[in-house]
């Protein structure tokens, strides 16, 4: 009797190319338009506040999977910038990717 391999295509688990989606990377003070280049792809929102030390910068955007999360967060790292939180957002719109207007916050990562 031969043992039955298992097949890891109709695991539970979701393809590789399933894990895209809109994230909010928050991240410490204020950053210039002109790091825009870095961050293909993505919007920059600066976050003004009235107390000392809580500015900050949202970084909005598609990524397509989570290498390119990873990727994105590494280059984060790598600037010496501190990170504040990381937000996929799900869109109640199935055409929207940008998750705006409808979108919610789902899986807040916090540091």
């Amino acid at each position: 009797m031969t043992a039955k391999k298992q097949n890891h295509t109709e695991s539970n688990q979701s393809s590789p190319r399933n894990n895209g989606g809109v994230y909010e990377i928050k991240i410490k003070g204020l950053l210039d338009d002109h790091w825009q280049q870095w961050f293909e792809g993505m919007t920059l929102k600066r976050q003004e506040s009235a107390e000392a030390g809580q500015d900050s910068t949202v970084i909005r955007g598609w990524i397509v999977d989570q290498p390119a999360l990873h990727g994105l967060l590494a280059k984060i790292r790598d600037l010496n910038l501190t990170l504040i939180s990381v937000s996929e957002i799900i869109s109640t719109d199935p055409i929207s990717q940008e998750g705006e207007p409808n979108g919610e916050e789902k899986n807040p990562r916090c540091c």
